[in-house]
């Protein structure tokens, strides 16, 4: 089983189910998953994991994002973008976005936002989105969401790019439709680029057609995904151990200082075999997702950082 993590560059018009299915074909395996799932008609940065791979999405599931986004001011659609039903029209006047940048800058830190109804969170079993799809529309309770980052790009006419960074859960639309509420103006998204998911860059991503042409050249190792986490090298005994659902001592020349802190596991000869967790009371690495013998396609064959 083939094993590793793509930074695939989604293109629009494609959901992020048919990049894991064109995944899925291209290296004939069934057990590919992705994390950060993307709008069908926006472009950008999507990890795609095989084999192995896939049980570290959970580590994954936190990681801060990048976007740059265009804001078209003067209408408001049924989705928040402009894939939508347009619902509301209104002149923009030549000084009407001249507080543009002053707003942007109160979203900075944490704010409550309400879930488009365009979106696959669940009501009573059912994702907003089919609800929408029929016409229905049910009370969102707003989410708390943080924007680290929040800046213009460009603005040009009833048009402004902006460049966001910010925690899971933010839905780019809905900022864009709440900036523009600030400003008293509808507003929709126009477009949407994601340019980081964690450590994953747009400038490090390949394409449809990179993968098809050499899928192997794509593929990078599993630890790529959580190389945010300490790691420790463990001799030939603890690695045993380790294998056998048994927990080993964290020794000081690991360096480890967060307690119960997720930790990279490699073994004597550099090969990351899973990951484990620091226990702060008794000071012990337990195992918590071992992989393989450590001679299969999921061992990385570098030291750990």
């Amino acid at each position: 089983m083939i094993s590793g993590v793509i930074n695939l560059l989604k293109p629009p018009g494609m959901t992020s189910h048919d990049a894991v299915s064109f995944v899925r074909r291209t290296f004939h395996q069934k057990k590919v998953g992705h994390s950060g799932t993307l709008d069908p008609a926006a472009a950008g940065v999507l990890p795609v994991y095989l084999g192995c791979a896939t049980r570290l999405v959970e580590y994954g599931e936190d990681f801060d994002k990048e976007y740059r986004a265009e804001i078209l001011f003067g209408i408001a659609t049924s989705t928040g973008d402009d894939t939508g039903t347009l619902l509301r029209q209104a002149p923009v006047g030549p000084t009407a976005l001249e507080f543009l940048e002053p707003v942007l800058a109160t979203f900075r830190g944490t704010y409550e936002q309400v879930p488009p109804m365009y979106s696959a969170l669940k009501v009573a079993g059912r994702k907003l989105y089919e609800l929408a799809r029929e016409g229905k529309e049910v009370v969102r309770l707003p989410r708390p969401v943080t924007i680290r980052e929040i800046r213009l790009l460009y603005r040009q006419d009833e048009r402004a790019g902006i460049l966001v960074a910010c925690s899971k859960g933010t839905y780019i639309r809905t900022l864009c439709e709440d900036i523009g509420d600030r400003l008293g103006l509808p507003a929709t998204m126009a477009f949407l680029l994601r340019t980081r998911v964690g450590p994953f860059c747009i400038g490090q991503t390949s394409t449809l057609e990179e993968v098809t042409a050499n899928p192997a050249t794509a593929l990078r190792p599993p630890d790529v995904a959580v190389a945010h986490f300490p790691s420790v090298q463990v001799d030939d005994a603890g690695t045993r151990l380790l294998r056998q659902g048994q927990p080993v001592q964290a020794l000081p020349e690991y360096g480890l200082r967060e307690a119960t802190t997720p930790v990279r596991l490699y073994s004597a000869a550099g090969c990351f075999f899973g990951m484990g967790q620091l226990e702060a009371e008794t000071g012990l690495i337990c195992p918590k997702k071992i992989f393989g013998d450590g001679n299969d396609s999921n061992a990385a064959d570098q030291e750990p950082d």
